[in-house]
């Protein structure tokens, strides 16, 4: 991440202040200020990284849900109801690779099931004892 041009050495937060926190923002002058080109792009900027950090945990919670709420369950069931809660798409390979931290922490536990008339096998996902004290810490600290 670059740093904003209004920093003082280049790069945010090292001065103890950020751009804006002056007399001169919205908030303390009652004022609408527009943003200039500069100013939009690293607001641009400050929300993209915030989002793909947020994201990223946000995914870890809404699983950890979906799965305690409706499982056991394959990722086939998990993904849709995933999007439906979040309103965000997960690759399968994005997804697969989120249960598989989850089952090798111990959050979850991964059942293989035979898929009726194939003989092929599924995975179900379930919350282990150690996922639903891990959620309930989440919750517990975030809600």
């Amino acid at each position: 991440m670059t740093g904003h041009p209004g920093a003082r050495d280049g790069s945010p937060g090292t001065s103890g202040t950020l751009p804006g926190d002056d007399a001169r923002h919205p908030a303390k002058t009652g004022k609408k200020h527009a943003l200039s080109d500069t100013d939009a792009e690293w607001v641009d900027e400050l929300v993209r990284s915030w989002t793909e950090v947020y994201k990223k945990a946000a995914t870890t919670l809404a699983l950890l849900r979906i799965i305690r709420d409706r499982g056991p369950l394959p990722a086939s069931a998990i993904a849709p109801q995933f999007t439906e809660a979040t309103g965000w798409s997960i690759t399968e390979r994005g997804l697969y690779r989120t249960l598989r931290r989850l089952a090798d922490t111990g959050a979850l536990h991964i059942e293989k099931v035979d898929v009726a008339r194939t003989g092929a096998k599924r995975q179900d996902f379930e919350l282990t004892a150690i996922g639903a004290a891990y959620l309930e810490g989440i919750e517990a600290q975030l809600l």
